[in-house]
């Protein structure tokens, strides 16, 4: 939920020269349009609009702290923590429309030019479903306009830019259906069937966010792209971002030892994989000092205790300070390449699916789509080097055992659904892309801890963020579309716990 950490999806493809994996800066001017391949205009953009906005491992640090899967342990109390932000403004992205336009323009003629097509049609999606969940009325129908002399935008209802998402999405994945692979793209090497996969999951992804809104119609569109069937269908069909050796292309954490060892796994955390004797704990987590030298061993789930984010600074200082807590795992700073970020995997369709049935939007076992959801993560987990999981890797064996106790599926539909919102919100551990927040405010689970005494919510301490403001230059570029929209959503103010369309009941 922030412009701050960039990324709800991401894209992404290799290019020209050997060196497209460098994410460096590629020449743009459009007023040299022979020497602009559209390929390279596709890299540049996607690099722009995906790469984690500030690559350190403070800033990345930071970017993991809204959704309480971390907690700093420093004696300020960071904003991000405790429910603000050091700029608690959205963003638009839709300046990079005109980078787009120019792709499709220098495409044409080609065999990829509806490919093209389909990836500009694509982020604009992208970067509308983003800026409406961060905000709520946004610009959309005449975003990106401005060569044609729309410099003001108007804002478009949030229920008119869900519908709009939901198009352009499925025409996008027309004109992949109809294009041929192509170049410039870093996460599936230019792959249409990739690509038409995701734009069918995205809408799945996009009907069921606004579902306290979701019409009859709506639910039915669901279920008819469930059935089409033509959807991921494993972790080779994963959208992320995949981080490389190269200076340029590092993971944001690497050679982050001094923020790790203040940089807890929030309780939230470890007490849900505790729960399952679940070892990604043991991915994600160091052991707490203190239960080390108590006597436990680092491969027992007993000597891992998580932050509650919750707890005011001082004192998640002084108890770090005491080892009471398990640290990030060090892993996250050994490795130039690190773990990739994940935007959108086949497991959190699956979990997308598996509460739609649970809703009855469609039918079908909910129990499949939540254990194949589950085992694809763990498959995931088990696909990356073990170094540093604390001798408790995790196996084929150990999957096919997953499902006892608490892990099993529940007996009841809340109890279901809980299970189903977890492990969909465990999913983005430590990836810094905030892309589950609007997925808690729509369920209220897992619930994120909040105490008043430490919240620093400047409207309401006692609240959850809703949303973000809108970004302060639309005062001076577009004071008359902004001015209405705020208060015909808001009342007038622009505030952070006043609840867009897609929240309300």
């Amino acid at each position: 939920m922030k412009n701050y950490i960039y990324t709800y999806l991401a894209v992404f493809s290799l290019i020209i020269v050997a060196s497209c994996s460098n994410f460096e800066d590629i020449n743009t001017d459009p007023n040299k349009p022979t020497t602009v391949a559209p390929e390279m205009l596709a890299t540049q953009v996607l690099k722009d609009s995906y790469r984690f906005w500030n690559p350190n491992p403070t800033d990345f640090s930071y970017a993991n702290l809204y959704n309480k899967h971390t907690a700093i342990l420093q004696t300020n109390p960071n904003p991000y923590q405790y429910y603000y932000s050091y700029y608690p403004y959205g963003s638009w992205g839709y300046q990079k429309l005109t980078s787009l336009k120019r792709m499709v323009e220098f495409s044409e003629g080609s065999s990829t030019e509806s490919s093209y097509k389909g990836l500009a049609l694509f982020m604009k999606a992208s970067y509308g479903f983003s800026a409406t969940l961060e905000m709520g009325d946004v610009p959309y129908s005449e975003a990106g306009l401005a060569e044609e002399g729309i410099t003001k935008p108007k804002y478009d209802k949030q229920a008119d830019v869900f519908v709009a998402i939901l198009n352009d999405l499925k025409t996008a994945e027309t004109y992949f259906a109809s294009g041929t692979n192509f170049s410039g793209d870093i996460m599936f090497n230019g792959d249409v069937t990739k690509w038409r996969k995701l734009c069918n999951a995205m809408q799945l992804k996009v009907l069921q966010t606004m579902s306290k809104k979701i019409t009859a119609e709506q639910k039915t569109r669901f279920a008819a792209i469930v059935a089409a069937n033509n959807l991921m269908t494993g972790n080779a069909d994963n959208f992320k971002l995949v981080y490389t050796d190269n200076p340029n292309a590092t993971h944001p954490f690497w050679n982050g030892e001094g923020i790790r060892i203040t940089d807890a796994v929030s309780k939230l955390v470890v007490d849900a994989l505790k729960n399952t004797n679940d070892r990604r704990l043991f991915y994600f987590a160091e052991p707490a000092a203190a239960l080390i030298t108590g006597g436990a061993t680092e491969s027992q789930f007993s000597a891992y205790e998580g932050a509650p984010t919750e707890l005011a600074a001082d004192a998640l200082y002084i108890n770090g300070q005491a080892g009471q807590y398990s640290l990030v795992n060090k892993r996250y700073t050994l490795s130039r390449a690190g773990d990739p970020m994940i935007l959108f995997t086949y497991a959190e369709q699956c979990f997308i699916i598996a509460e739609a049935i649970e809703e009855g939007w469609v039918a079908g076992s909910s129990q499949t789509y939540y254990e194949n959801g589950v085992k694809a993560m763990l498959a995931y987990y088990m696909a990356l080097p073990s170094t540093g999981t604390h001798g408790m890797a995790i196996t084929q064996s150990y999957i096919d055992g997953y499902f006892t106790g608490a892990a099993a599926f529940a007996a009841t539909k809340t109890d279901r659904l809980h299970q189903i919102w977890t492990q969909r919100w465990l999913i983005d551990f430590f990836q810094g892309n905030g892309g589950n927040y609007p997925q808690f405010l729509r369920t209220g689970y897992p619930v994120y801890p909040i105490d008043p005494s430490t919240s620093m919510n400047p409207d309401d301490s006692a609240l959850y963020p809703q949303r973000w403001k809108y970004p302060t230059s639309e005062l001076t570029t577009n004071a008359e579309n902004y001015l209405k929209a705020v208060d015909e959503q808001y009342g007038g103010y622009d505030g952070i716990n006043l609840k867009p369309w897609y929240l309300q009941n």
